[in-house]
């Protein structure tokens, strides 16, 4: 047998965009980008002005404390997209300030995310990729600078005390005791800090800026504490690291980003993002104009939770297997499961920008994975629940050849063959022993036609002592074989799928689905385990025609009735593929009644 296995892989870059009369973007890969957004119209009036001079630069600033899920592909294709749009450069900064969590698998992990769903983060033969722990030592003269003029002070509350003085959303906080130290006695604190002479907890710097403020980010925040871990990068060399609010814009404006594009939950930490670039700018160390941060909303998925916690929490007591499990919405895990970066791409660019919070139906990334996979990959016939079929009139040590397209839409890719044989296998539910109305498949007295080959008409079935059926016997027309003149006299409203039992490839076939059956799994503060659906995997045997032996890990082919599959990319070996179910040619699942 020999199959087209072509295009079945996706991991290529999209193409470079240009504009069309349509007043739409496209690419080399057909994905169409809006031309019309808020933050299009932003960067549009920016470039009429001057502000930039045309230059775009964005950012993708990730902590390498865990693995990208499918929120974070949205951000990456905003943050990335635009910025190939305008002909600008998306730079991966991966913001490493806190020590405890992080490690240099999470930064693989992450590079490889972002590439596998066709971006980068070169310009010009230049790499723009960053870390903030490049910046620590500039960090950490600007919270000098800061101290001296007397916009930072060092508290020696504990964090308790810090949090109760913050006050509420009603009442505003209270000043630290502390916050009247001259800036020699806070700078003199700081270094003491830097040594290494307190403990963690004991001290911290704060922004002094306003108590009484409606904003809590404003009020006074902290933007240095003591931690005594090792960096995965600078080791041992530093006991003080900065917070992210601090650190975030900075490295904006060390960059020279343009505009710094984020979720809505950042809208209420502007302010301070504004607040440190504008004092650092009246302090000479920055200049203008200053990176600007705009904000859009998340992607809320249904039938999926994204916080990393949770997901630890998945992970850790076992309840998948592993951050790359087929039902997790990690990049890891869907690339595992055969979702194509262009499908994630086509979700994300559906989905729109708006400045508005709501939830996005799973069934939208599905059509998009639908849409794409269907041009795509090979067919194959797979029998996921086997019933043994024996055609008693057919020679017993006879075989032959039958054929099928390698895609019912793309003639020229060829046919593929497998053998026809007197025992093959069918699926369990194409034969009925008490058929109900309308029931055109396998049943006895009944003809049905085997896919590409010949006509049959059940005579039998067999059953053991406990009256469940071992096989079913037939007898077929010889004149009745697809694709021969003979063929035409033969009427037949059924049709099903089926595989040599000798020559077919029993394979392991993981049937993933949906790994929550709630639509908002922690809604209301429940408990999301209680939503994990006990059907999100089952593992069967089944048997496919001996061409699928061939499929290499990553190769992608739709078995003809049941859905899109991939060979496992970790299990998977040459030879023995083992496979993934992607997704069911239709959906399954009922809409939640409003």
């Amino acid at each position: 047998m020999n199959i087209e296995l072509n295009n079945t892989r996706s991991d290529t870059k999209p193409g470079q965009h240009s504009h069309t009369s349509t007043g739409v973007i496209t690419s080399a890969s057909n994905e169409p980008t809006t031309a019309s957004n808020f933050i299009r119209h932003i960067i549009d009036h920016d470039n009429q002005s001057g502000k930039w001079g045309q230059r775009v630069e964005t950012r993708f600033p990730p902590e390498p404390n865990g693995y990208l899920h499918i929120g974070h592909a949205k951000s990456i294709y905003v943050n990335f997209g635009i910025a190939r749009n305008y002909g600008g450069v998306c730079h991966l900064r991966f913001d490493d300030t806190n020590p405890e969590k992080e490690d240099v698998e999470y930064v693989n992990s992450i590079i490889d995310a972002v590439r596998w769903l066709g971006f980068d983060w070169h310009k010009d033969g230049r790499e723009h990729l960053y870390f903030a722990s490049d910046y620590y030592d500039k960090l950490y003269a600007f919270a000098e600078l800061l101290i001296r003029r007397g916009k930072a002070y060092v508290d020696s509350q504990n964090t308790e005390q810090i949090r109760t003085t913050r006050g509420t959303l009603t009442e505003p906080g209270t000043p630290s005791p502390y916050r009247s130290r001259s800036p020699e006695k806070n700078l003199a604190l700081f270094h003491r800090m830097r040594a290494g002479e307190f403990s963690e907890g004991e001290h911290v710097l704060r922004a002094k800026i306003d108590m009484g403020s409606p904003n809590i980010n404003m009020r006074d925040p902290v933007i240095y504490r003591i931690r005594f871990t090792n960096h995965y990068r600078t080791g041992n060399t530093w006991c003080v690291y900065p917070m992210y609010d601090y650190a975030h814009c900075i490295s904006d404006a060390l960059e020279n980003i343009t505009h710094s594009l984020c979720t809505l939950e950042f809208e209420n930490h502007r302010p301070l993002y504004q607040w440190f670039l504008a004092e650092l700018a009246d302090a000479g160390v920055l200049t203008h104009p200053l990176p600007q941060q705009i904000e859009f909303s998340r992607l809320n998925l249904t039938y999926v939770i994204t916080s990393k916690r949770k997901l630890l929490q998945l992970v850790e007591e076992k309840h998948v297997d592993g951050w790359d499990d087929p039902r997790m919405p990690t990049i890891v895990g869907l690339r595992r499961r055969g979702f194509t970066p262009e499908s994630i791409r086509l979700m994300c660019e559906r989905t729109g920008l708006t400045k508005i919070n709501s939830w996005i139906d799973f069934e939208l990334l599905e059509a998009a994975l639908r849409e794409d996979l269907d041009e795509k990959p090979p067919r194959v016939i797979a029998v996921l629940d086997p019933l043994k079929l024996i055609i008693d009139n057919y020679p017993k040590d006879c075989e032959e050849i039958c054929s099928a397209p390698v895609h019912p839409r793309h003639p020229d890719r060829g046919i593929r063959t497998f053998p026809f044989s007197r025992e093959l296998w069918i699926e369990r539910e194409d034969f009925n022993e008490n058929p109900p109305k309308g029931y055109f498949r396998l049943f006895q007295g009944n003809r049905v036609r085997l896919r590409y080959g010949f006509v049959v008409e059940c005579t039998s079935i067999e059953k053991d002592d406990h009256n469940h059926i071992l096989a079913v016997h037939c007898n077929y027309f010889p004149d009745s074989k697809s694709g021969t003149q003979g063929s035409n006299h033969y009427k037949i409203k059924g049709n099903i799928h089926w595989v040599s039992v000798p020559h077919a490839y029993r394979a392991e076939v993981r049937l993933y689905d949906r790994l929550f059956k709630e639509p908002q799994p922690d809604a209301g503060g429940r408990n999301f385990l209680e939503a994990l659906n006990p059907n999100a995997k089952r593992v069967v045997t089944a048997y496919l025609e001996p061409g699928a032996q061939k499929f290499l890990p990553e190769d992608r082919a739709q078995f003809e009735r049941h859905g899109y599959f991939v060979a496992d990319r970790v299990n998977s070996v040459p030879g023995q593929p083992v496979f993934n179910r992607i997704v069911s040619l239709r959906s399954s699942w009922m809409k939640p009644k409003s």
